[in-house]
């Protein structure tokens, strides 16, 4: 019997604030031939304007497409949703499926899916994570990131930031607002003209583009922060549980979002972190670094949190085995005064 372990399903979340052009963008995309073998997830089946994508059939919360794709209204838990047409398509109750797309509500914190998908043992084991793509109005975005925090949160936690509705703005995004989705999360890929986007992209995985020498972080509205650092020295398996555990404890929900790729001693490869407030993955290894630099690479989006205190606690990452990580913000500043 094999004992090669399956691969896991990938697993894009599509966010953005209301009429930021999610449905649109995501109808677009479900014509590509390459979806055709895609689920997707909606909080309403009638809230996506599935009209002129024809749909064929249907069961339950499930339609199908003639485009080849299922489409499915959200349960009571993203989970259960997950989980259900998991077992239908065991059964060959709906057609097999290769990935998923989840399009959130306009008002909706994604935190809640990410953390899902790592914390959950059954989604961990079956599902991981493509990318977080959140559209942004090219006419709207900057006074909806100034009045709206779930506007902020959403590009803060993004892989992706999808400008949408230049046609309305010359073909051109707005300077001032990318200049501003650039100091929000410089570590998106932003993409200035949302219609060139291509299906590839949103199950692209989750990825730390940091360049090297970079420690940068940026201030704005709802005091949200983004924070890169590069590490010089290896960092232990010890350091790393440590840290994992004074985040939870100490930065709590004002981590929106953790990545990194850390050098471990004694680990060939680069180790994946991620994290989305008080939600960590297990670390998992990976067969190589993006690029001859093997050092570790930490970005983290902050809401209310000191950065110079979080600068503090990536000493932590160096502990040794046997010792134990600080047990308060006050030992934190003493060891590192």
């Amino acid at each position: 019997m094999s004992n090669v372990k399956q691969a896991r399903m990938p697993v894009a979340v599509l966010t953005g604030f209301l009429g930021s052009g999610k449905t649109t963008l995501l109808n677009r995309l479900l014509r590509h031939p390459d979806l055709h073998d895609t689920a997707v997830i909606v909080n309403e089946l009638g809230e996506i304007g599935l009209d002129h994508l024809l749909v064929v059939g249907g069961q339950d919360n499930i339609v199908l497409l003639n485009a080849g794709c299922l489409c499915c209204a959200m349960l009571d838990s993203f989970k259960e949703t997950l989980a259900d047409i998991s077992y239908k398509r065991a059964r060959g109750e709906v057609p097999p499926f290769a990935r998923v797309v989840v399009e959130t509500t306009g008002l909706a914190d994604p935190a809640p899916i990410l953390q899902s998908l790592l914390r959950d043992s059954f989604l961990n084991e079956h599902y991981s994570l493509g990318a977080v793509v959140t559209t942004v109005d090219a006419i709207l975005g900057d006074s909806e990131l100034d009045k709206h925090p779930e506007a902020m949160k959403q590009a803060a936690v993004a892989d992706h930031l999808i400008v949408t509705k230049t046609d309305m703005t010359g073909g051109a995004s707005p300077p001032a607002l990318l200049a501003r989705l650039r100091t929000i999360n410089p570590t998106a890929v932003l993409h200035e003209r949302g219609a060139e986007l291509g299906p590839d992209t949103l199950f692209a995985a989750s990825k730390v583009i940091l360049p090297a020498h970079v420690h940068a972080h940026g201030h704005h509205a709802h005091d949200i922060h983004s924070e890169s650092f590069v590490i010089e020295k290896p960092v232990t398996w010890s350091g790393v549980g440590g840290w994992i555990d004074f985040a939870r404890e100490f930065f709590g929900s004002g981590l929106l979002r953790c990545k990194g790729l850390l050098e471990v001693v004694g680990v060939p490869g680069p180790v994946l972190l991620q994290g989305v407030q008080t939600v960590f993955a297990s670390p998992q290894r990976l067969a190589a670094w993006p690029d001859a630099d093997h050092r570790s690479r930490l970005v983290c989006i902050t809401q209310g949190i000191d950065p110079d205190i979080l600068r503090r606690s990536l000493t932590i990452l160096h502990a040794e085995p046997g010792t134990y990580r600080p047990a308060s913000l006050r030992d934190l500043l003493a060891i590192t005064a």
